[in-house]
């Protein structure tokens, strides 16, 4: 740490036991700080001595310390709206399911969409939740709550006739309308791309909303020491940038943000970045976010085997491959950050692949691929990151969250054990 110091400290937080990361003095019991920036640490009876008239004193009483936590994958404001919505994570049964959308459906206005959730199927055995569950419930309102992995969603009646999703309603490219196996009527679950069939009819929020949702999401973050994040976007990408810029305008703004918009806008974030830049230290921009395939939860991410549960299907791709390459290729020739989901093997070695032809054409350079997930690999793929300097970008709590799914999906001790 730096112990000469020439400015006077804004605030000096003392009292407290405070990690520096500094292998060379790993402690340190105060810490002197100055517009947003650490001046010293170490023993406070030498950080008190750069007190100044106007300096704040923060005493801690023994709190723990550490640099701020940066989570590099998020839905920010997806985040901070599902904090005022409705909460199906822990819900554990299909009755708890249906009675926790009853019981929020009665606290809103008639004909307001409820949205988020966060289900969970597996808590209940696997049964994917149908629209007859709830349509009595929530007969009053639009419903389109999200698995929590959100690449599937449950709509019931009402939001379905909004959406025109009829039984006659063909699945989208990239996505599956599930049907029930007896009638062919949809159940209400729409995976991947068949999610957009309800999506666009969904009304768009004001900003308003939008700067209450960001207020939401950075005070839970906040609170649990979390200062700087990587929003994937939750509002089409560019809905999300402008709050978070109208944020920081308005002197709002009160962790760091990196901001994604989707792959498929490459074009106009090139543009956007030659007119304004990218950004600053608290909000910056430059990174596209695409997609290979989908979810384990959900039944698409792309393998090469088909699913135990589901033998039907291997998974699917959201984005046509032909297409989702040029993109890659167009991008990287441009400079821009890219970050691409792929969780099944096959999708992973299809991006591995697509990573290696954009760096052949356009030469060396530090690019910084990422490959969102990357969470079941083929044999040769793990050594492929290295060699080509892509970024596995990985959550901790898929492992946790995946492994009530893994035995029954993906196959067997020999796969459960590959996964780890």
């Amino acid at each position: 740490m730096c112990n000469a110091v020439d400015e006077a400290p804004d605030v000096i937080y003392t009292g407290a036991r405070i990690w520096t990361g500094n292998a060379e003095q790993p402690w340190a019991e105060a810490l002197a700080v100055r517009a947003g920036r650490v001046l010293s640490a170490g023993p406070a009876a030498r950080i008190e001595a750069l007190r100044q008239p106007g300096t704040r004193v923060v005493a801690l009483d023994g709190c723990l310390v550490v640099p701020g936590f940066i989570d590099n994958h998020t839905h920010f404001l997806g985040g901070g709206f599902q904090l005022a919505s409705v909460d199906l994570r822990d819900a554990d049964t299909p009755e708890e399911f249906a009675r926790r959308l009853g019981a929020f459906a009665a606290t809103v206005p008639e004909g307001r969409w409820i949205t988020g959730g966060d289900w969970d199927h597996e808590r209940w055995g696997g049964a994917l939740p149908r629209r007859d569950w709830v349509d009595s419930l929530t007969a009053h309102h639009p419903v389109f709550v999200s698995r929590l992995d959100g690449h599937m969603a449950l709509a019931n009646s009402r939001a379905l006739v909004l959406a025109g999703v009829q039984p006659g309603t063909p699945d989208p490219e990239g996505g599956t309308l599930v049907r029930d196996p007896d009638t062919g009527e949809p159940t209400g679950i729409l995976k991947d791309e068949a999610m957009a069939l309800v999506g666009r009819v969904i009304p768009d929020p004001s900003e308003e909303a939008l700067d209450e949702a960001l207020d939401r999401a950075m005070a839970h973050a906040l609170a649990r020491g979390v200062t700087q994040v990587h929003d994937m976007g939750s509002l089409g990408g560019w809905t999300d940038l402008e709050t978070y810029r109208r944020a920081q305008e308005a002197g709002r703004l009160q962790l760091r943000i990196y901001a994604f918009v989707p792959l498929a806008t490459w074009e106009r974030l090139d543009a956007f970045i030659q007119e304004h830049g990218r950004g600053d230290d608290w909000l910056r921009w430059g990174g596209l976010k695409g997609f290979v395939d989908g979810s384990l939860g959900s039944t698409t991410a792309w393998f090469y085997a088909p699913y135990d549960d589901e033998p039907e299907t291997a998974g699917l791709v959201v984005t046509d491959t032909t297409t989702l390459r040029e993109r890659i290729v167009n991008a990287d020739a441009k400079g821009l950050h890219l970050a691409v989901h792929a969780i099944g093997d096959r999708a992973n070695d299809w991006l591995l692949d697509a990573f290696a032809e954009a760096a052949r054409r356009h030469g060396p350079r530090d690019r910084r691929f990422r490959i969102e997930h990357a969470q079941h690999l083929s044999a040769d793929a793990v050594a492929r990151f290295a060699g080509a300097g892509v970024i596995p970008s990985m959550q901790p709590y898929h492992a946790i969250e995946h492994v009530r799914v893994l035995r029954t999906v993906v196959g067997g001790q020999e796969k459960f054990a590959a996964a780890f």
